[in-house]
């Protein structure tokens, strides 16, 4: 009976590390369940849904929407000022604005692009509405890219006399005052439906919005200029509403 004991055993060089198998087993089984757990954790951590979000997703929008109004409405009343463009000779080392005055600033200075968009496909609808009907697609394209290319331009024109202004600011708050004449232009197309749609009230209209989108865009972009290069920062402001202000006149 030894003998057959002895002969069952395996050799001493099967195992050379002196591990008995029924050692080896329970390493086997516990590298198992320990290896199934990882995987398991790491399908869960794969699957699990990734978002930042932690509030519900209206809020987040009407946020969103809370703050293009209140930018629409800095821009309808802006800074107070004795006349439309006399910060022109003012420094900005002088300028102490009031605490209204503080606060759109601050407000426009939170910059998002979301505004200048929605500003600038309501104009270009309301002007493609109005144009002829085979020139509807051409004015559209026109009105929507002349406002973000000048946008652009007047910005690196900025930009390039020193202004400290960031590009984006800038973009969005000329985008923003454009908003007057988008008012101006939905009002001219209501009155040619009626007997009220004269030339004269057009150009009333059309002026109007002019000189209020220039008089909000100029006196912010004014405090990021130095006092000698303000004139040439601000003029092609003139330009570009001008031109927006002839395309709402001529359709």
């Amino acid at each position: 009976m030894a003998d057959s004991t002895q002969t069952n055993a395996p050799p001493p060089w099967a195992n050379p590390g002196g591990t008995s198998a029924s050692a080896q087993m329970n390493v086997t089984e516990d590298s198992g369940v320990g290896g199934g757990g990882m995987a398991d954790d790491g399908q869960e951590f794969l699957g699990a849904p990734f978002s930042t979000l932690d509030e519900p997703v209206m809020e987040t929008i009407m946020r969103d929407v809370r703050s293009v109004a209140s930018k629409l409405k800095v821009v309808l009343l802006p800074l107070d000022r004795s006349s439309p463009f006399g910060y022109a000779n003012v420094s900005q080392e002088d300028m102490v604005p009031a605490e209204n005055q503080r606060q759109v600033l601050t407000t426009l200075r939170d910059w998002d692009l979301w505004g200048p968009l929605f500003v600038c496909l309501a104009l270009s609808v309301i002007l493609s509405f109005k144009a002829p009907s085979q020139q509807a697609s051409a004015v559209f394209a026109a009105v929507f890219v002349a406002i973000w290319v000048g946008s652009a331009v007047v910005t690196i024109n900025a930009q390039l006399l020193g202004g400290t202004i960031s590009f984006f600011q800038s973009v969005c708050v000329l985008g923003y005052c454009v908003f007057p004449m988008t008012v101006s232009a939905l009002i001219i197309g209501l009155l040619r439906v009626t007997p009220l749609g004269v030339v004269w009230l057009d150009l009333i209209w059309a002026g109007l919005g002019f000189v209020w989108a220039t008089r909000a865009s100029t006196i912010f972009i004014g405090q990021y200029i130095a006092r000698e290069r303000r004139a040439l920062a601000v003029f092609p402001v003139f330009f570009f509403y001008t031109f927006l202000g002839w395309m709402i006149l001529l359709f």
